[in-house]
């Protein structure tokens, strides 16, 4: 009712607010009253009731009193729509799902990775190599020229030192002044001198054609350098007897062989552009030089008429042994010698008769003591399909022309072609074999062949165990790259010496001289320390001399080194203590001396014995005597190694441990006639083989026979600290280059990225070809040449690998073409082409 006053809310008002009876101690009241809602604050007790028996005491009131606080409204956060909320957990719920599947997912893709061996590896780091800078000097030209006493090497060299930035500079500014004349190399023999001929029959000359009109003109040089060139950081010149003191440009070298000039006077049509300048005076040593016509030229008929004029300056020939399931043109070789003596004998007898006044009086006893040369074959290794370019083409022309034709058939050079397909029956049917061998090699090398095939090798050299080691078959040309060597010398007894020869292989200076020189040396090689010295690297700027290097190599295989693969090895037998220390050295090597032989060998040979002990060897034994391998790389010990093939060993017993091993990376060697009857007798008769690297070294190792690797010079392209070059290429045990895993060999394989001498080197194809005269990483080309200091000029290097060589070739196009008598004459036609 209106103006009626409402009544206070007693107790049992506020009931459905506070339950007395269950209320907790009214001493607490105040704190249970906290949590009361709104609506019970809003009707909270008063202060006194006049019906309370406490309202005199105020016993109800907390002990406490706290002061009024005035309470803060609460504030409430949005909530979100349910339909909102129920998206978010199903996203949740799904990217949950999703990554489940992907951890079965990855966690399968793993472990099959692992069953199939392609785990993926973290990238490693650049190896240290990569962070030395590049050599600039390499590149000189032939107008920057000095002696090279005068030279000042951009590399090796003294760090502290420093270096003059105009040595550094790679183009100098071209100096405007000729160019002076280019001299004619000849590295061979005084043949017409009198102490030649009172010890060796006398040497004619040979020539291109039949009708001895055709001279070839000699490889031409420069004396000097490029002004700053660096010198050699492995190997030397100087101990093989090289020479160092002279550079080759381009048209020097290769102009002989049809470089330089167009394919209408019969070269190649390469070597047209870049700097020409004295490009021509290699055809100015005589008068009756000329551009050689090399379209008619037929290379085994040169070959075998040079042969058959010089017949008897070489030991007499041996029958050739024939076999008629292997169908190799022997009963063609043997006609044509026959016909070829004929012919020989009447011009032998009509040189003598025109030199009688000339030659000296010799006697009959004087010509029984006469000494004869052997005969060495070069096998250049090649195949069936192999597309020949020009570059290939000048390559071939100058090894037949510098090792056979002009040293009066001291070489004779052979393809060994391998046939790559298995089901070609060329042992079986003769056409078959005359058609494959006219379509593997160019028009002018025809006749200079032999085919084989892994099939065939696979009917000679039956039962040996195939483990198919990187899925490649113990028959292959990988892993048996010796295999058709060994039975074309078992069919050619003829051959004393055979040279391993590979198509990617170059020199810049003159075949003959090379060979001839590494020859020589390991001719003269002592036997005691051999095996040790070849399994290192000489490096002159941290080595010394040879002799030097020759003593530290010693000391390191009596005393040991502290290298680390020799941490533990004074705790076992054999270790060396140093007198007046207790400390123990690191653990020596048993030097090689005699055969050092397996087990399971063959039991009857005549291998060569020392003729004393090592200790009363003053290095007299082996001095003089042939070697029965040479190589071009250390041959280093694969035990221990991370070296790929060091366990490819084929047929011997293996129960003990495997047999000892000798390896050289690159087969490129040459090997004696009495090594390779052996590899033949113990593939034939024992099944023992290895892989190919490993095959020649390590039996020369078990029979005795004598080794040598020939420390030609090695350049390297980036400013290597020596010393670290050094601990880097002879990481091995005790100062090796093999022996143990901190070898070069096998997984830091990569150090010899930047050499110009291994299978995979980098450096070597690039500095041939800047040496042609062409651009590469957008260096060097003709226009380089023209503004700086011409076409490159370097001493004699040996290269490896060079493939694929893309010359550029202006010049004419050959059209079949019959003129009046019915002949083919080649007509020409303007072009211009660019080999791929």
């Amino acid at each position: 009712m209106e103006g009626k006053k409402e009544r206070p809310k007693s107790f049992d008002d506020l009931d459905d607010c506070y339950d007395l009876r269950n209320a907790p101690d009214p001493e607490k009241y105040e704190y249970y009253q906290r949590n009361s809602s709104h609506e019970c604050e809003r009707t909270a007790f008063p202060t006194s009731y006049s019906s309370s028996s406490r309202e005199t005491s105020g016993s109800f009131q907390p002990m406490l009193h706290k002061s009024p606080k005035k309470r803060k409204s609460r504030s409430y956060m949005h909530r979100f729509p349910h339909r909102t909320i129920r998206y978010l957990c199903l996203a949740l719920i799904s990217t949950v799902v999703i990554f489940i599947l992907s951890l079965v997912q990855m966690s399968w893709t793993s472990a099959r990775q692992l069953e199939i061996g392609t785990m993926g590896k973290q990238a490693p780091k650049p190896p240290p190599w990569e962070s030395f800078d590049f050599l600039k000097r390499y590149f000189g030209g032939v107008r920057a020229l000095v002696p090279r006493n005068e030279n000042i090497p951009e590399y090796p060299r003294d760090h502290e030192a420093g270096f003059g930035q105009a040595i550094n500079a790679t183009v100098r500014a071209r100096e405007r002044k000729p160019l002076p004349k280019s001299i004619g190399f000849d590295p061979y023999p005084d043949y017409d001198s009198a102490s030649y001929r009172a010890e060796y029959e006398e040497k004619h000359d040979c020539y291109l054609d039949q009708e001895n009109r055709w001279r070839i003109p000699k490889v031409h040089y420069y004396v000097g350098v490029p002004r700053g060139f660096p010198d050699a950081v492995m190997g030397s010149y100087d101990v093989l007897g090289l020479r160092d003191d002279i550079c080759f440009e381009r048209f020097g070298r290769l102009g002989p062989y049809g470089y330089g000039y167009s394919v209408k006077k019969g070269g190649t049509g390469a070597g047209l552009n870049g700097d020409r300048e004295g490009a021509s005076d290699i055809w100015s040593d005589a008068e009756d030089l000329s551009e050689v016509n090399y379209l008619n030229v037929q290379w085994a008929q040169a070959q075998r008429a040079c042969a058959s004029k010089n017949e008897k300056r070489f030991k007499p020939t041996v029958e050739i042994n024939d076999h008629s399931f292997q169908n190799m043109h022997v009963e063609q070789e043997k006609e044509l010698r026959s016909r070829d003596k004929v012919g020989a004998r009447k011009r032998q007898a009509e040189t003598s008769a025109a030199r009688s006044n000339e030659t000296l009086p010799v006697t009959e006893g004087t010509k029984q003591n006469l000494t004869l040369l052997p005969r060495t074959a070069v096998l250049i290794r090649t195949w069936w399909n192999l597309e020949y370019t020009q570059e290939d083409i000048i390559y071939l022309r100058s090894l037949i022309t510098e090792l056979s034709l002009l040293s009066g058939g001291e070489y004779t050079m052979h393809f060994l072609v391998h046939v790559r397909d298995d089901n070609v029956p060329i042992w079986a049917d003769k056409r078959i074999y005359d058609r494959i061998l006219e379509n593997s090699l160019p028009r002018e090398f025809q006749g200079m062949g032999t085919l084989w095939s892994e099939r065939q090798m696979n009917l000679i050299y039956g039962g040996l165990e195939d483990r198919f080691i990187r899925n490649l078959p113990v028959h292959g040309v990988y892993r048996g790259t010796f295999l058709p060597i060994q039975y074309f010398s078992y069919q050619h007894p003829e051959y004393e010496y055979i040279w391993n020869w590979e198509m990617d292989v170059r020199y810049t200076g003159q075949w003959y001289h090379l060979l001839d020189r590494v020859r020589e040396w390991s001719k003269a090689q002592p036997r005691k320390g051999l095996w040790e010295r070849n399994g290192r690297f000489y490096i002159p700027s941290v080595h010394g001399s040879w002799e030097d290097f020759r003593q530290m190599v010693r000391v390191q295989t009596e005393m040991g080194t502290d290298n680390p693969n020799n941490i533990w090895s004074g705790l076992k037998p054999g270790s060396v203590t140093m007198p007046g220390s207790g400390a123990a050295q690191g653990r020596s090597d048993t030097p090689v001396w005699g055969p050092l032989s397996p087990p399971d060998m063959l039991a009857t040979q005549e291998d060569p014995m020392p003729p004393t002990t090592i200790e009363k060897d003053k290095y007299e034994w082996g001095v003089g005597e042939e070697a029965d391998l040479i190589t071009f790389n250390p041959l280093f010990d694969p035990d221990g190694t991370t070296w790929f093939f060091t366990e490819d060993v084929t047929g011997y017993n293996t129960t003990e441990g495997l047999p000892p091993r000798r390896a050289a990376i690159t087969t490129t060697s040459r090997l004696s006639r009495r090594l390779l009857q052996t590899m033949h007798r113990e593939t034939m008769l024992e099944r023992h083989t290895m892989f190919s690297e490993m095959w020649p070294a390590s039996c020369a190792l078990h029979h005795g026979f004598k080794a040598v690797y020939a420390p030609h010079p090695v350049y390297i392209d980036r400013d290597w600290p020596t010393s670290y070059l050094a601990s880097v290429m002879n990481g091995g045990r005790n100062g090796a280059s093999g022996g143990a895993r901190t070898s070069a060999y096998g997984g830091r394989e990569h150090n010899f990225k930047g050499t110009t001498w291994f299978y995979d080197a980098g450096f070597s194809p690039n500095l041939w070809r800047r040496w042609l005269g062409y651009k590469v990483d957008n260096d060097g080309g003709e226009q380089e040449e023209l503004a700086g200091e011409g076409r490159m000029c370097l001493p004699g290097i040996f290269l490896h690998p060079i493939k694929s060589v893309g010359m550029i070739v202006e010049g004419v196009k050959q059209v079949p073409e019959k003129d009046h008598a019915g002949d083919e004459q080649p007509k020409v036609e303007g072009e211009n082409n660019i080999e791929s």
